[in-house]
Order: C-alpha cells, then structure tokens, then sequence
C-alpha cells in the first residue's frame, strides 16, 4: 500500500497550527516519564490507560464497559481488562445498570475518586505554575475554547472517520 502524499493547500494556516500545538501538547502530556513523574507525586501507582479510565468514569460514571470504549476509542476487551485490574485494587465497583438489571455500570470506589482527585491535584499544580504569566481573562477564555474545540470534535468524529476512509482528494 502507497502513502499518499497529503497536500494542506485547502487548510487553513490557521488551523494547521492548531494542529501542530495539539500534537506538542500531546507529545509533551504523553511521555512516559512525564507519567510516572505524575504518579509518583499524587502518590498512585496507575498506568496511562487506568487514569484515562479513572478519568473518563469520573466525567461521566457510572458507565457501561461499551460507552467506556466508545468514550475512550478502544476495544471493549482492554478496558473489561483494565476495570477488572481496577476493581481488584478497589478503584472501581460494579453496579446494577437501573435501566437493564442484566447489565452493569461501573462507578468510582471511594479510594478511586481520591486517588484520581490527587492526580488532577499535581496536574492541576504543575499546569498552574506553566501558566502564572497568563491572565485570569487568558486562563478562562483558554479553557472556553478547549471545551468549545472537544465538544465540536467529538460532534465530527464521524465525520472525519468518513473522510479518512476516503483519503485526501476525497475520491470516491
């Protein structure tokens, strides 16, 4: 199979820098020793994809293993995995789901929320002293735009998985 070579001409300069500092930004929150720094001052012993799980269930718990897959982009088999290592260290608990008593949801335990409370504590420390120079003004219309920019891409998810299958040009 060929890689295409792609052409930003119909992109935005604008939006080609977005993307370039999304991808420093993840680049920068996704070292593992990043991580591990992380861990170790919250105090919890988690891998990458238990906090994007604590995470994810904090936003929005108690969830389905499904709607934590879907949430999260993967396949349901690794976080059946992930909630069973986290249930057996007494980060998360299984209950009844109120609309189908055959099925089940998966909520924070006590331990889980502190732990992921202490987590969002030293990121939260770390981002505030990155961040002194800016105004509160700044500070606020950053996190505006962040929540704006999510909520629009998780709305054209589909949208860009359609896109991708095409390839660039589009072609059908």
């Amino acid at each position: 199979m060929s890689v295409r070579p792609t052409t930003a001409t119909h992109v935005s300069p604008d939006v080609a820098e977005i993307e370039r500092a999304l991808s420093r930004i993840a680049y920068l929150s996704g070292r593992a020793r990043q991580h591990d720094r992380l861990m170790a001052l919250a105090g919890v012993p988690l891998d990458r994809a238990a906090v994007a799980l604590l995470r994810q269930i904090e936003d929005s718990e108690p969830l389905r293993l499904g709607e934590l897959a879907d949430r999260l982009g993967v396949e349901a088999s690794h976080v059946t995995r992930q909630v069973q290592q986290l249930q057996k260290a007494d980060y998360v608990s299984r209950v009844p789901d109120p609309d189908d008593r055959r099925a089940q949801r998966i909520q924070l335990t006590e331990a889980g929320r502190e732990a992921i409370g202490r987590i969002r504590e030293v990121a939260c420390r770390g981002m505030q002293g990155a961040l002194a120079g800016w105004s509160p003004e700044d500070l606020r219309r950053l996190a505006e735009l962040f929540h704006r920019m999510v909520d629009d891409f998780v709305t054209h998810v589909d949208d860009w998985a359609v896109e991708a299958e095409r390839g660039p040009g589009g072609g059908e």
